[in-house]
């Protein structure tokens, strides 16, 4: 299984913001929509970077009350690790564990398609795995 056939599934709704966004209207978005990261991007589109929950938590402890002058620039994770639509979701989920992080940006071709989270990936193994463990209990039923 690769990141398109997960996209298939899960569908590729993109949420971002641009750089100079107020951090407190990305913070809303987040909580509004119950996701756990907002992407950022330039004006043309493409992705400059990533704000996540941690992020935000990180943004807090530093300025503490002075979050409501920060941008989403300002605190967002640059040089953004990606995947594209080919990439299996076992090198996927090893990106995620090796990075330390829980959202993968989707490009192909450059341009930004979708993002994927652990929990996609995750949900998508577990549900490869019952696959196959219900086709091998046919086999081992119909053997006779």
């Amino acid at each position: 299984m690769n990141v398109a056939s997960l996209l298939r599934v899960k569908g590729n709704t993109i949420v971002s913001v641009l750089p100079e966004t107020p951090l407190m209207d990305l913070v809303a978005t987040i909580s509004s929509r119950r996701i756990g990261a907002v992407l950022v991007c330039d004006a043309a589109g493409d992705l400059v970077g990533i704000v996540s929950e941690r992020d935000v938590v990180k943004a807090l402890a530093a300025k503490g009350p002075g979050l409501a002058t920060v941008a989403a620039g300002d605190v967002m994770t640059q040089n953004v690790t990606t995947v594209t639509p080919a990439t299996t979701i076992n090198d996927a989920m090893e990106l995620m564990d090796r990075g330390y992080f829980r959202h993968l940006p989707v490009l192909d071709g450059g341009a930004l398609v979708g993002i994927i989270s652990v929990r996609d990936v995750v949900r998508a193994r577990i549900e490869k795995h019952v696959e196959e463990n219900e086709s091998l209990i046919s086999y081992i039923n119909n053997r006779g």
